[in-house]
Parts: structure tokens; C-alpha cells; sequence
């Protein structure tokens, strides 16, 4: 799926946790990142000593139109300057080892943001560099780490993988869309009269072909119809098709 703002205006879903990438290495990957970001509504971006220095003009090719994110992200010297203004940080960190300290899934991540905004505090996220990750003083700064339980045989993510991941479960712990849905577009579900007027149409249809015509074996299959039909939600322009299949084809030759 694609798409692009156009210079439309980006506004942030507050109160909105700061990702803060930590010496990235490519201006593709950040770009990348800004677009993750403004997928699930994480639009506030700081940098944390850039490998090719700030502003890198291949970040915009890959911000697929987040531009506003780029734009508006600021540069720190250090991780300390860069958390200086927040209340918690959270850190994501593949492996963590020989440390004690609260652990959280993307969706526990994103649970525990939420809740730190509704109390009207400032949270951010740190994102290690692409080829190591975050290091031990990086990961003194904060709170709690971040582990998505993925494959244990093949943990890597791409900087933008990671970010998506977390911006996708910021944005679903607030979501309301329903799991599940019928697309049904100019029509409607069929209510229960019209699908049983539907179905006795049929089966004095299949009556008068004969079809039915053994009465030990006719409930049976009347149900079995009927159980067809019921199963699915049903749309009223389907049953009106079905209803022209079944006089077209009742028709004598």
C-alpha cells in the first residue's frame, strides 16, 4: 500500500511519544522511519548524532510525502541531551542481557505510552543504529526495554521495520475499527425475511423439477440448503441474483 501527504498538513495524535533514532547511518532509513512514523501517528522525530550529519536530502525520496516529520525533526549531540525534556524512555533492544529491568512487548510498549501521555508526561522511544543497536550507556537512559517476540531464529528488523511495529501498535491501542467486517459496498446483509423468502423460492422450484422428490431425503436437503445459505452473511444483491439464476433456470425449454 501507498500513498503520499501531498503537503498536506501531518497533525500529530497527541499526547505522541518522541522516537529518537539513535546514530543512524543512512538517510534512506531515516526517510523510511518518517513514513513508518506518520502511518500510525508518531510524528514528533529526533536524531541523535547522524553518521552523514543533518539535513540529508535522501531522506525525503524514501518519506513517501512525510516530509513535515523530516522537517520538523531536531539534531542532538548525545542521548542524554536528547531525553533531557522527556519523563520515561523506553528502548528497544533485540537481546537484552545481564540487565534487570521491565521488559515489554510492542503492544505492551504501546499500552504503557498511552497510559504515560494520559497522565500528561512526555515519553520517547530509542532506536539503536543499524548494524549494532543500542549499546549500554545508550541503554542506562531508560526505563524499560522493548523486545517484539518474533521468530527466535531470525530476530532482524530493518530500522523502519522496527519503528512500523511499534507505531502500528501505538496506533491499534487506540483504534476502534472492528477486527472483523463485510465489505458490502452499495448493497446491505439480507435480513432473515428475505433470505427465507429467497429460500422458499428455490425450493418450490427444486419441488417442481423434482429434485426433491424423495420424501425421506427432502428435509435433509432442505437443511443442508438452508444451512449453505445462512452461514455467510448474504447480501440483498446477492439474493436478488440468486433469484434470477433460479427463475432462468426453471424456465421450460
Amino acid at each position: 500500500m501507498t500513498g503520499r501527504d501531498d503537503g498536506a498538513m501531518l497533525v500529530p495524535v497527541e499526547p505522541s511519544p518522541v522516537v529518537i533514532l539513535v546514530r543512524p547511518q543512512l538517510a534512506e532509513n531515516i526517510g523510511a522511519v518518517a513514513r513508518a512514523m506518520a502511518n500510525g501517528g508518531l510524528y514528533h522525530l529526533r536524531l541523535v548524532a547522524p553518521r552523514d550529519g543533518w539535513p540529508q536530502e535522501r531522506a525525503w525520496r524514501t518519506a513517501s510525502g512525510a516530509d513535515r516529520l523530516l522537517e520538523a525533526a531536531t539534531v542532538y549531540p548525545d542521548v542524554a541531551d536528547a531525553v533531557a525534556d522527556l519523563h520515561r524512555v523506553l528502548a528497544t533492544c533485540p537481546r537484552p542481557r545481564h540487565v534487570v529491568t521491565p521488559l515489554l512487548t510492542a503492544r505492551g510498549a504501546a499500552a504503557e505510552l498511552r497510559a504515560i501521555g494520559e497522565r500528561g508526561l512526555r515519553a520517547g522511544v530509542l532506536f539503536g543504529p543499524e548494524r549494532a543497536g543500542l549499546d549500554r550507556n545508550d541503554l542506562a537512559h531508560a526505563d524499560a526495554l522493548v523486545r517484539y517476540p518474533l521468530n527466535p531464529a531470525f530476530l532482524s528488523l530493518n530500522l523502519a521495520q522496527a519503528v512500523m511495529i511499534l507505531a502500528y501498535e501505538w496506533w491499534l491501542a487506540a483504534e476502534e475499527t472492528a477486527p472483523r467486517a463485510l465489505m458490502t459496498h452499495e448493497t446491505r446483509v439480507a435480513t432473515k425475511a428475505e433470505l427465507e423468502n429467497f429460500l422458499s423460492h428455490l425450493v418450490r422450484e427444486l419441488d417442481a423439477s423434482g429434485f426433491l422428490r424423495n420424501p425421506q431425503k427432502r428435509p435433509g436437503m432442505i437443511r443442508n440448503l438452508r444451512h449453505f445459505f445462512q452461514r455467510g452473511e448474504v447480501t440483498e444483491q446477492e439474493l436478488r441474483t440468486l433469484h434470477g439464476v433460479v427463475t432462468e433456470l426453471a424456465k421450460k425449454p
